[in-house]
């Protein structure tokens, strides 16, 4: 019989940026155990519910019991598995005494290569009440917690203290016992707003008893979403909107069973210091929703996302009103203290914050990237002394108190001090935008100098971090580097900046202390970025072909890599694409196979006429594709290449390259060699699938 399965652990406050990934696997594991045990089919549904109290899920169509069934195990091959009298071997008697069975219930089985045992074991079908405790079990052990918790006086152990236990289903409770707790079917709601313990009658109606009697609502994802409603109706009540933060969306959510939205406010007076210090700590600290007008500025509102409905808030309200204004107070406090000093005067503190410790301080780093900024800047054409000023004091508000307290705010904070000590609109811009891009989709930094500065420090972080030998593995990158590496590519690719990236990676090992890097430094994060901007290419809906066909030629001008594959793109579509890919790709099997190669074709021992025809051809199109590659016409020089089709099938067909005379066959290799050459000045278009 076929019902609805409920598990329910209630719990005490679970951690809220933790809670809806820790329901996601809690309901994967249990599911795919039930699954792999035949109790859930293909036709069953999951369905994960998350709580700041629960961590719950339904899955439908669940068995009450397995069905019979016949388990084959794949034993040892015939050959081995008896001797020859035809007894069974040590091997195979393992087997057996493995399978629980005897030589004469054994079968015989063949596949492509070989004839072996086969041990065909009835297995009769087994309630649910046996596994699904264990199931539970196993699945809260394989949860992403990374530290666990004793409660009272048992040995159990969780992320937070468990309560209650629900397995139903159907209706019907199933015994068993998960962390000390024995099944049932009661449950608590809220925990304000409905008292005592409530009845689940069935596994269906689970949800709806919550929201109906307990309220709660159980889904995560219904409760984010009525929150983001919520605060989007009370915005546009106030003519404003919400400053977005998905994470913190993420987190309320977390934080509440029956979620209703208040407005606070705060004295216009905290408006003086810069929004994005207000917003932050609002959202960090308080959780509260900052309110911005149509044009992006911060108002002195904020929406408040309560656990607690009742008809007179005021005193939530003021609560939370007086809760925020001493974070604001902190705020200002050290807005003010930090503009007593320039970013200038604070530079020579950076000497006494490491950096890393084989790679010295914060000074000496910025001493590096102001060298390589300057560099990069002349190279732009920019003004090199705006560049390496702007450099200079990039990492001063690091050592602000601000910055201190939120992190996050470093170089933002930077351009606002370097705004009051009269700089440079465009030093501290700079300043603000040398972190930029710091994660996907996020905007790139703005002009020649910004670029400098910006494209400077991450290869400071890059060349240095790699060359220690601190590479990224796996899902460990703890210096950021995959990020570093993305971001550098999208500024040389889509400002788009005429930057060799081999030079600028020879620049940055350079500007370190000799010896200090590895000697291969600078092959190697070339390589390293290579590999991501593949991944960059991929996400930009380039087939993985085109994108070997030009990222194999380890290109240096990264601004020219996405020109090249439009123009990789428009020439696969031309009729004669596949042949000239083909035939570029026997030439390079030929090259191959052959240890020199003379570079001089002599046209004396041009003897055929088909490769004369190609020498011709050859001859006339090298120009032609030189003009085009100067003027970065790509698309023109793989059309030009086109034209060559016929003479080149022309040539394979009746010429034979690998000749007996040792000079015309060395002719006919050069021919090809300078013919390859010609092909692959785009791209290597033998790459292309047919």
């Amino acid at each position: 019989m076929k019902q609805t399965l409920l598990i329910e652990l209630l719990t005490e406050e679970l951690p809220p940026k933790a809670l809806e990934r820790l329901s996601i696997v809690f309901a994967n594991e249990v599911f795919t155990e039930l699954r792999e045990q035949e109790l859930a089919g293909e036709d069953s549904i999951c369905t994960p519910f998350a709580t700041p109290r629960r961590l719950a899920l339904t899955i439908t169509n669940v068995a009450s019991q397995q069905a019979d069934r016949v388990i084959e195990r794949k034993g040892p091959a015939v050959a081995a598995g008896v001797d020859a009298e035809g007894k069974p071997s040590k091997a195979l008697e393992g087997f057996m005494r493995g399978a629980g069975v005897t030589f004469e219930q054994l079968q015989r089985n063949n596949d492509d290569k070989t004839e072996y045992f086969v041990a065909r074991i009835e297995k009769k079908g087994q309630p649910l009440d046996v596994y699904l405790a264990d199931f539970i079990t196993q699945a809260l052990k394989k949860l992403p917690v990374p530290k666990l918790m004793r409660w009272g006086d048992s040995d159990h152990q969780f992320v937070r203290p468990v309560h209650g236990l629900i397995l139903l289903h159907g209706d019907r409770i199933v015994p068993g016992e998960v962390l000390g707790l024995q099944s049932g079917r009661l449950t608590s709601g809220h925990r304000f707003l409905h008292t005592g313990e409530m009845p689940v009658v069935s596994a269906n109606s689970y949800e709806e008893t919550l929201l109906t009697h307990g309220k709660v609502i159980a889904s995560f994802e219904k409760r984010r979403t009525r929150i983001d409603e919520f605060l989007k109706a009370k915005a546009h009540e106030l003519n404003a909107r919400i400053n977005p933060s998905d994470g913190l969306l993420d987190e309320v959510t977390a934080l509440v069973e029956w979620p209703v939205v208040y407005v606070g406010e705060f004295e216009e007076e905290y408006l003086e210091v810069p929004q994005e210090c207000l917003i932050l700590t609002m959202q960090q600290n308080q959780k509260y929703f900052p309110l911005l007008d149509s044009n992006g500025k911060l108002l002195n509102k904020f929406l408040i996302v309560s656990n607690m409905q009742v008809d007179n808030p005021k005193h939530i309200i003021d609560g939370n009103q007086r809760v925020v204004r001493p974070r604001l107070a902190d705020a200002r406090f050290f807005f003010n203290q930090d503009r007593k000093q320039t970013l200038e005067s604070r530079v020579a503190k950076l000497g006494n914050v490491v950096y890393h410790n084989k790679l010295g301080t914060q000074l000496q780093r910025v001493e590096r990237i102001t060298l390589l900024a300057g560099a990069i800047a002349h190279q732009l054409n920019a003004e090199k002394s705006v560049a390496e000023l702007a450099a200079r004091l990039a990492k001063a508000d690091l050592t602000t108190d601000m910055v201190g307290e939120f992190p996050e705010l470093q170089g933002i904070m930077g351009r606002y001090y370097a705004l009051h000590d009269g700089e440079n609109q465009v030093v501290a811009d700079a300043i603000a935008a040398h972190y930029h891009p710091r994660f996907a989709g996020d905007t790139l930094p703005h002009g020649t100098v910004a670029c400098a500065v910006a494209l400077a420090d991450k290869l400071d972080t890059l060349v240095g971090i790699y060359g220690i030998g601190l590479v990224p593995t796996g899902d460990k990158d703890p210096f950021g580097l995959r990020r570093h590496a993305l971001g550098m590519l999208r500024i040389l690719i889509e400002t788009p900046l005429a930057l060799p990236l081999d030079i600028l990676l020879q620049l940055s090992k350079d500007s370190f202390t000799a010896g200090k890097l590895s000697d291969s430094v600078v092959a190697d994060v070339h390589g390293f970025m290579l590999e991501r901007l593949r991944g960059y290419l991929r996400e930009r809906d380039f087939y993985p072909d085109e994108i070997e066909a030009v990222v194999c030629q380890n290109p240096t001008r990264i601004d020219l890599v996405l020109p090249r594959l439009d123009a990789v793109r428009s020439f696969r579509k031309l009729p004669e694409a596949a042949a000239l890919a083909a035939a570029n790709k026997r030439i390079q099997n030929i090259l191959k196979k052959t240890a020199k190669v003379e570079a001089e074709i002599q046209v004396e021992l041009l003897h055929e006429n088909a490769e004369r025809s190609l020498y011709e051809i050859v001859q006339r199109l090298a120009p032609q594709v030189e003009a085009g590659m100067q003027k970065q016409d790509y698309t023109a020089v793989l059309t030009l290449l086109a034209s060559a089709r016929t003479v080149v099938d022309e040539f394979f067909d009746k010429v034979m390259v690998m000749a007996e005379d040792p000079a015309v066959r060395n002719n006919r290799l050069a021919l090809l060699k300078r013919l390859g050459g010609l092909m692959n000045q785009v791209a290597d278009i033998s790459r292309l699938a047919a």
